[in-house]
């Protein structure tokens, strides 16, 4: 996947977004970019050495990050076109679930794949992968909620 010029679902959607994960706003963050294919939301990701957990391989934790914030954006799209609405709504992360199936180089352009697999009026369960080299190296399972006023990421887009 080579490098888009249209501006990703977050830039379009949340350009003051400050998450450290998929926050254009947040100068020290991951600033993942993600984009609408079909019923999938997709993204490339390309680590700094600054990632590393271990020599060549990516952190754990900026995996979890990584299909996280991925999925949240898979659920809000998916949430904002079941409603007919023109801007989609403000989700969280109610619950989430990685499992990291092998190390993930940080040498190698990352493909992240979201997917909605059930939903509701105000919540989305989201499964998601992580691949490299042409190798799943972590998956997740999450469920994604719209907030609602009074809750504190309420408008934070």
């Amino acid at each position: 996947m080579a490098e888009r010029a249209e501006p990703s679902v977050q830039e379009r959607y949340a350009p003051k977004n400050e998450c450290f994960g998929c926050g254009p706003a947040n100068p020290k963050g991951l600033h993942i970019r993600s984009f609408e294919e079909g019923d999938e939301l997709v993204c490339e990701f390309h680590a700094e050495p600054h990632h590393i957990a271990f020599p060549g391989m990516l952190n754990g934790g900026i995996c979890g990050t990584l299909l996280d914030c991925h999925s949240n954006w898979c659920a809000a799209m998916h949430l904002m076109h079941a409603s007919g609405a023109d801007t989609p709504p403000c989700t969280v992360t109610a619950d989430f679930h990685v499992t990291l199936k092998r190390p993930t180089p940080i040498d190698a352009p990352l493909q992240l794949r979201a997917k909605v697999v059930a939903s509701e009026a105000d919540r989305a369960t989201v499964e998601a992968t992580i691949t490299a080299n042409g190798k799943v190296t972590a998956t997740c399972r999450g469920l994604f909620v719209a907030v609602k006023p009074g809750h504190p990421a309420y408008h934070r887009w």
